[in-house]
């Protein structure tokens, strides 16, 4: 237990980096997945999430609250399911994607990950240093200058890499804890919020058409656990083998869904009865102008630290797939070079971008489709009892037994790209009816008008990956059973 003990203690610096963390290091219950995700989904990025529910897809809040159970419980399922390699390879995920798609081939997943991560990241950080100037401005009176702006970027991003930086066993403690404090005061806020609420306009507003109901959910899942879905096995992988499945996917399918639908029925709600928060290119001064000016120190102060719990976790991810790219540093300075470029994405936003919706819906959009892609070949391969052999996962060069067709696994890589493709040609990625980024030329259909692309790259790549892979499926179920690290995995 010395090693266990030196590698994930609370308040030391996590010296693991992507390598499988052996039986012996393992400790843990599937009760910390419930308090991770509650962690990551305690923001009030939920809020916004529900407003576009009501303002742009027509529901009313009956409508909005199904959706959010669908949607964000429904997609953190899968979050569950797919932790469960990082249980059984303690692993990171992508890390153990090489095993699925080549050394050479796992890097298109994982860079499209990695950018997943940064950009979530730069959203969470944009929104925080938001909540730092307005809560400045409540307690000392002051401006939102360059300067001041900076300066809350930067206080921001150095809680984010004290907690991030320091690792595994101080993120779980933290979570816990701080999750039930910032939980508490959030309670309080929302219940401000709702007094604020024009009742006669939210309860007389119509149904919106089933069309509505199923793209909402399709945009409710993509904007919460599928951004994740790529990170799940990240903090599984120190869990023992011997913690029953079906407890890891109960623990985070409510983790989340409990804050995430009260806090999207709850922006559905504020948004039938006042369009403000939906069209708002500051969400958290839209929040904040709804509450009685004595709340408004509680409320900065919950969604400073709500908007912390999500962002320590992002950057957590962040590093350790920054490493499986191949960056040869320790997990704590990729942490420190991952804050850098968050740092910039937060002076692009706050300071030259000019909307701030219009981007995040578009980057949700656009990243859910090759994730989706990802997920539908994990998935199969999952299904097919895949075993991860340690030594050949950590081994990047040609005498791993993961390095396949010149490091490709080509059933995979073909049926990731085929499944990108699909997708997209259902998706439409604008900030607005004058400004569309990209638009597939199926996005007309009844798919692409629900945006269900991303539901369409699951499928194919599921689909395609379960045809083109199963001549080899038996080689791909077959551990190396005389890898040192095999004999120790089955011991």
């Amino acid at each position: 237990m010395a090693d266990s003990t030196k590698n994930d203690r609370v308040g030391t610096v996590e010296t693991r980096g992507i390598e499988p963390v052996p039986d012996s290091e393992r400790h843990g219950h599937a009760s910390q997945m419930f308090w991770t995700w509650f962690a990551a989904n305690i923001s009030i990025l939920g809020l916004p999430l529900g407003a576009t529910l009501v303002a742009f897809r027509g529901l009313n809040i009956w409508q909005a609250v199904i959706v959010a159970v669908v949607g964000s419980v429904g997609s953190f399922a899968l979050v569950g399911a797919l932790s469960l390699a990082g249980k059984k390879g303690g692993a990171p995920a992508l890390t153990l994607s090489r095993a699925v798609f080549g050394q050479r081939g796992n890097h298109g997943p994982t860079l499209i990950s990695w950018l997943s991560r940064v950009g979530w990241e730069t959203i969470t950080t944009t929104t925080a240093a938001y909540a730092l100037l307005a809560l400045l401005n409540t307690l000392f009176g002051f401006g939102q200058g360059t300067a001041l702006t900076l300066i809350c970027l930067l206080v921001f991003i150095a809680c984010t890499l004290l907690i991030s930086g320091l690792g595994h066993a101080t993120i779980m403690w933290i979570n816990k804890w701080a999750t039930v404090a910032f939980g508490i005061l959030n309670l309080v806020v929302m219940g401000f919020l709702v007094a604020t609420v024009d009742w006669s306009k939210v309860l007389d507003a119509p149904a919106g058409p089933l069309s509505g109901v199923i793209g909402g959910i399709g945009f409710i899942a993509a904007g919460t656990g599928i951004g994740w879905a790529n990170a799940g096995a990240d903090y599984a992988r120190y869990l023992p083998r011997s913690i029953p499945g079906g407890r890891l996917v109960q623990a985070s399918a409510f983790g989340a869904g409990i804050p995430l639908v009260l806090l999207i029925s709850l922006g559905s709600l504020l948004t039938a009865g006042d369009p403000t928060l939906a069209t708002s290119s500051d969400p958290v001064a839209a929040i904040n102008a709804m509450l009685p000016s004595w709340m408004a120190v509680p409320y900065l102060i919950a969604a400073f630290g709500g908007l912390l719990m999500s962002n320590h976790l992002s950057t957590y991810s962040a590093g350790l797939t920054m490493i499986t790219l191949g960056l040869r540093v320790p997990r704590a300075w990729a942490v420190c070079i991952d804050v850098a470029l968050m740092f910039l994405g937060g002076v692009y936003f706050m300071l030259i971008a000019g909307d701030f919706y219009g981007p995040f819906s578009t980057f949700l959009t656009l990243l859910a489709v090759p994730i989706s892609a990802w997920i539908g070949v994990i998935v199969v391969d999952m299904a097919r009892g895949r075993s991860y052999d340690t030594e050949a996962v950590m081994n990047t060069g040609r005498t791993s037994r993961y390095w396949y067709t010149g490091g490709f696994h080509l059933p995979a890589v073909v049926a990731w790209v085929v499944a990108i493709v699909a997708g997209l040609l259902f998706t439409t990625a604008s900030t607005s009816a004058d400004d569309v980024w990209f638009k597939g030329p199926l996005a007309g259909s009844w798919f692409g008008e629900n945006g269900l692309g991303w539901l369409v790259a699951i499928v194919v790549g599921g689909a395609l990956y379960a045809l083109l892979g199963r001549r080899t499926k038996v080689t791909l179920d077959s551990p190396d059973t005389d890898s040192a690290a095999f004999k120790e995995a089955t011991r």
